[in-house]
Protein backbone atom coordinates (compact mmCIF):
# COMPACT_ATOMS: atom_id res chain seq x y z
CA UNK A 1 0.00 0.00 0.00
CA UNK A 2 1.37 3.41 -0.97
CA UNK A 3 2.06 5.87 1.81
CA UNK A 4 -0.44 8.70 2.19
CA UNK A 5 -0.47 12.13 3.78
CA UNK A 6 -4.08 13.11 4.51
CA UNK A 7 -4.80 16.57 5.89
CA UNK A 8 -7.88 16.12 8.06
CA UNK A 9 -7.82 19.78 9.10
CA UNK A 10 -5.91 22.86 7.97
CA UNK A 11 -7.10 25.81 10.06
CA UNK A 12 -5.42 27.74 12.85
CA UNK A 13 -6.84 28.10 16.36
CA UNK A 14 -9.56 30.49 15.17
CA UNK A 15 -11.15 27.99 12.75
CA UNK A 16 -11.33 29.91 9.47
CA UNK A 17 -14.53 29.18 7.55
CA UNK A 18 -14.48 25.77 5.89
CA UNK A 19 -11.66 24.33 7.97
CA UNK A 20 -11.19 22.13 11.01
CA UNK A 21 -8.13 22.63 13.21
CA UNK A 22 -4.85 21.63 11.57
CA UNK A 23 -4.57 17.84 11.73
CA UNK A 24 -2.36 15.50 9.71
CA UNK A 25 -2.84 11.75 9.28
CA UNK A 26 -0.19 9.46 7.79
CA UNK A 27 -1.17 6.10 6.31
CA UNK A 28 -4.54 6.45 8.05
CA UNK A 29 -3.04 5.25 11.34
CA UNK A 30 -0.49 7.83 12.54
CA UNK A 31 -1.61 11.34 13.50
CA UNK A 32 0.21 14.54 14.34
CA UNK A 33 -1.45 16.27 17.30
CA UNK A 34 -5.02 15.81 18.57
CA UNK A 35 -6.87 19.12 18.07
CA UNK A 36 -10.35 19.88 19.44
CA UNK A 37 -11.87 18.89 16.08
CA UNK A 38 -9.91 15.61 15.86
CA UNK A 39 -12.81 13.24 16.45
CA UNK A 40 -15.02 15.11 13.99
CA UNK A 41 -12.21 15.06 11.43
CA UNK A 42 -11.66 11.31 11.81
CA UNK A 43 -15.40 10.65 11.52
CA UNK A 44 -15.63 12.82 8.40
CA UNK A 45 -12.80 10.82 6.79
CA UNK A 46 -14.21 7.45 7.82
CA UNK A 47 -11.12 6.52 9.84
CA UNK A 48 -11.92 4.29 12.85
CA UNK A 49 -10.50 5.80 16.02
CA UNK A 50 -9.27 2.40 17.18
CA UNK A 51 -7.09 2.15 14.05
CA UNK A 52 -4.93 5.07 15.17
CA UNK A 53 -1.63 3.58 16.32
CA UNK A 54 0.62 6.58 16.92
CA UNK A 55 0.19 10.20 17.99
CA UNK A 56 3.11 12.58 17.48
CA UNK A 57 2.53 15.66 19.65
CA UNK A 58 4.23 18.90 18.61
CA UNK A 59 3.27 21.01 21.64
CA UNK A 60 0.51 21.46 24.19
CA UNK A 61 -1.43 24.54 23.09
CA UNK A 62 -5.16 23.88 23.20
CA UNK A 63 -5.74 23.77 19.45
CA UNK A 64 -3.22 20.91 19.23
CA UNK A 65 -4.19 18.64 22.14
CA UNK A 66 -7.64 19.46 23.53
CA UNK A 67 -9.24 16.73 21.42
CA UNK A 68 -7.32 14.03 23.26
CA UNK A 69 -9.88 13.18 25.99
CA UNK A 70 -12.59 12.70 23.36
CA UNK A 71 -10.38 10.44 21.25
CA UNK A 72 -9.50 8.34 24.29
CA UNK A 73 -13.12 8.24 25.48
CA UNK A 74 -14.25 6.99 22.07
CA UNK A 75 -11.66 4.22 22.09
CA UNK A 76 -12.55 3.17 25.62
CA UNK A 77 -16.32 2.99 25.19
CA UNK A 78 -16.95 2.58 21.45
CA UNK A 79 -14.22 1.27 19.15
CA UNK A 80 -11.82 -0.52 21.53
CA UNK A 81 -13.83 -1.49 24.59
CA UNK A 82 -11.49 -4.37 25.41
CA UNK A 83 -8.49 -2.00 25.21
CA UNK A 84 -6.54 -4.39 23.01
CA UNK A 85 -5.47 -1.96 20.26
CA UNK A 86 -2.01 -0.50 21.00
CA UNK A 87 -1.55 3.27 21.13
CA UNK A 88 1.84 4.99 21.24
CA UNK A 89 2.24 8.69 22.00
CA UNK A 90 5.48 10.43 21.06
CA UNK A 91 6.17 13.63 22.96
CA UNK A 92 8.07 15.25 25.78
CA UNK A 93 7.49 14.62 29.47
CA UNK A 94 5.27 17.70 29.56
CA UNK A 95 3.00 16.13 26.94
CA UNK A 96 2.17 13.19 29.19
CA UNK A 97 1.53 15.48 32.16
CA UNK A 98 -0.80 17.78 30.21
CA UNK A 99 -2.74 14.98 28.55
CA UNK A 100 -3.31 13.37 31.94
CA UNK A 101 -4.55 16.70 33.31
CA UNK A 102 -6.94 17.06 30.38
CA UNK A 103 -8.37 13.58 30.93
CA UNK A 104 -8.88 14.26 34.63
CA UNK A 105 -10.58 17.56 33.88
CA UNK A 106 -12.82 16.23 31.10
CA UNK A 107 -13.82 12.74 32.32
CA UNK A 108 -12.58 12.00 35.85
CA UNK A 109 -13.00 8.34 36.68
CA UNK A 110 -13.54 7.26 33.06
CA UNK A 111 -10.14 7.27 31.38
CA UNK A 112 -7.67 6.13 34.02
CA UNK A 113 -7.63 2.50 32.91
CA UNK A 114 -7.09 3.11 29.21
CA UNK A 115 -4.56 5.87 29.92
CA UNK A 116 -2.40 3.27 31.65
CA UNK A 117 -2.27 1.15 28.48
CA UNK A 118 -0.60 3.88 26.41
CA UNK A 119 3.02 3.45 25.42
CA UNK A 120 4.88 6.74 25.92
CA UNK A 121 7.99 7.64 23.92
CA UNK A 122 9.85 10.68 25.25
CA UNK A 123 13.09 10.28 23.29
CA UNK A 124 13.96 12.81 20.58
CA UNK A 125 14.73 10.06 18.06
CA UNK A 126 13.44 6.57 17.47
CA UNK A 127 11.65 4.19 15.13
CA UNK A 128 7.97 3.24 15.27
CA UNK A 129 6.34 0.92 12.72
CA UNK A 130 9.20 1.47 10.25
CA UNK A 131 8.94 5.26 10.59
CA UNK A 132 12.10 6.81 12.02
CA UNK A 133 11.42 10.13 13.72
CA UNK A 134 13.50 13.11 14.78
CA UNK A 135 11.99 15.71 17.12
CA UNK A 136 13.55 19.16 17.33
CA UNK A 137 12.88 22.43 19.13
CA UNK A 138 11.19 25.19 17.14
CA UNK A 139 10.56 28.91 17.68
CA UNK A 140 7.25 29.24 19.51
CA UNK A 141 5.95 29.85 23.05
CA UNK A 142 8.50 28.04 25.24
CA UNK A 143 5.92 27.28 27.94
CA UNK A 144 4.21 24.72 25.67
CA UNK A 145 7.43 22.87 24.73
CA UNK A 146 7.20 23.39 20.95
CA UNK A 147 8.73 20.88 18.54
CA UNK A 148 8.74 19.90 14.91
CA UNK A 149 9.21 16.41 13.50
CA UNK A 150 10.98 14.78 10.60
CA UNK A 151 9.72 11.31 9.68
CA UNK A 152 11.35 8.84 7.31
CA UNK A 153 10.01 5.41 6.39
CA UNK A 154 12.20 2.44 5.57
CA UNK A 155 10.80 2.69 2.01
CA UNK A 156 12.36 6.14 1.59
CA UNK A 157 9.20 8.19 2.05
CA UNK A 158 9.92 11.22 4.22
CA UNK A 159 8.31 14.41 5.48
CA UNK A 160 8.67 17.27 7.92
CA UNK A 161 5.93 18.70 10.13
CA UNK A 162 6.69 22.14 11.52
CA UNK A 163 4.27 22.22 14.43
CA UNK A 164 3.72 25.86 15.38
CA UNK A 165 6.76 28.04 14.80
CA UNK A 166 8.18 31.15 13.30
CA UNK A 167 11.28 31.10 11.10
CA UNK A 168 13.64 28.52 12.55
CA UNK A 169 16.98 27.34 11.19
CA UNK A 170 16.82 23.81 12.60
CA UNK A 171 13.42 23.38 10.94
CA UNK A 172 14.73 24.66 7.63
CA UNK A 173 17.69 22.29 7.78
CA UNK A 174 15.29 19.38 8.25
CA UNK A 175 13.19 20.60 5.31
CA UNK A 176 16.28 20.74 3.10
CA UNK A 177 16.70 16.98 3.62
CA UNK A 178 13.07 16.16 2.85
CA UNK A 179 10.65 15.77 -0.05
CA UNK A 180 7.79 17.64 1.59
CA UNK A 181 7.23 19.95 4.55
CA UNK A 182 3.83 20.38 6.15
CA UNK A 183 4.36 23.89 7.40
CA UNK A 184 2.19 26.35 9.24
CA UNK A 185 1.23 29.80 7.97
CA UNK A 186 -0.67 30.84 11.06
CA UNK A 187 -0.85 34.63 10.83
CA UNK A 188 -1.17 37.44 8.28
CA UNK A 189 1.63 39.87 7.60
CA UNK A 190 0.40 42.62 9.92
CA UNK A 191 0.38 40.54 13.13
CA UNK A 192 3.27 41.53 15.43
CA UNK A 193 4.65 38.08 16.19
CA UNK A 194 7.64 36.01 15.13
CA UNK A 195 6.24 32.77 16.59
CA UNK A 196 4.27 31.83 13.48
CA UNK A 197 5.05 31.88 9.77
CA UNK A 198 3.66 34.75 7.72
CA UNK A 199 3.26 34.81 3.92
CA UNK A 200 6.59 36.62 3.52
CA UNK A 201 8.34 33.86 5.46
CA UNK A 202 6.82 31.22 3.20
CA UNK A 203 7.84 33.14 0.10
CA UNK A 204 11.44 33.38 1.30
CA UNK A 205 11.52 29.71 2.26
CA UNK A 206 10.12 28.59 -1.09
CA UNK A 207 13.04 30.27 -2.87
CA UNK A 208 15.64 29.06 -0.38
CA UNK A 209 14.50 25.41 -0.74
CA UNK A 210 12.93 25.21 -4.20
CA UNK A 211 13.14 21.42 -4.52
CA UNK A 212 11.01 20.64 -1.46
CA UNK A 213 7.22 20.82 -1.59
CA UNK A 214 5.71 23.12 1.02
CA UNK A 215 2.17 22.20 2.08
CA UNK A 216 0.63 25.09 4.03
CA UNK A 217 -1.55 24.32 7.03
CA UNK A 218 -2.64 25.96 10.31
CA UNK A 219 -3.74 28.81 8.07
CA UNK A 220 -5.63 32.02 8.82
CA UNK A 221 -7.35 31.94 5.42
CA UNK A 222 -11.02 31.12 4.93
CA UNK A 223 -11.86 28.66 2.17
CA UNK A 224 -12.64 30.62 -0.97
CA UNK A 225 -16.04 28.99 -1.42
CA UNK A 226 -17.30 29.92 2.05
CA UNK A 227 -20.72 31.57 2.02
CA UNK A 228 -20.09 33.37 5.30
CA UNK A 229 -18.67 36.77 6.09
CA UNK A 230 -14.87 36.68 5.91
CA UNK A 231 -13.25 36.20 9.32
CA UNK A 232 -9.77 37.48 8.54
CA UNK A 233 -9.00 36.97 4.86
CA UNK A 234 -9.83 34.85 1.84
CA UNK A 235 -7.23 36.43 -0.42
CA UNK A 236 -4.63 33.77 -1.08
CA UNK A 237 -1.01 34.83 -1.53
CA UNK A 238 0.52 33.60 -4.78
CA UNK A 239 3.70 31.61 -4.18
CA UNK A 240 6.23 29.65 -6.21
CA UNK A 241 5.21 26.35 -7.78
CA UNK A 242 6.58 24.29 -4.88
CA UNK A 243 3.99 25.77 -2.47
CA UNK A 244 0.45 24.43 -2.04
CA UNK A 245 -2.35 25.90 0.07
CA UNK A 246 -3.73 22.78 1.78
CA UNK A 247 -7.43 22.26 2.40
CA UNK A 248 -9.31 19.79 4.57
CA UNK A 249 -9.25 16.43 2.83
CA UNK A 250 -6.26 17.00 0.55
CA UNK A 251 -4.35 13.75 0.06
CA UNK A 252 -0.83 13.16 -1.24
CA UNK A 253 0.50 9.74 -2.21
CA UNK A 254 4.13 8.60 -2.19
CA UNK A 255 5.01 7.24 -5.63
CA UNK A 256 8.41 5.91 -4.63
CA UNK A 257 10.21 9.17 -5.35
CA UNK A 258 7.90 12.07 -4.48
CA UNK A 259 4.60 13.06 -2.88
CA UNK A 260 1.89 13.75 -5.45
Amino acid sequence: MAHEILMLGTGNAFLPHGRHHSFCCIDRKHIIDVPPTALASLRRAGIPVSEIETIFVTHVHGDHVFGFPFLLLERRYISDREMIKPLTIVGSKLVKERLWELCQLAYPGSLEEIFQTIRWVEEDTGTINEWTFERFKVHHDASVDPHGYRLQHSSGANLVHSGDTGPCEVLYQAIERSKIAIIEMGIPEWVASEEHHKPSHIEALSHRIPNTKLLLTHTFLDMKDSEFEVLMSNEYPVFADNVTHAYDGISLIWDGQNWN
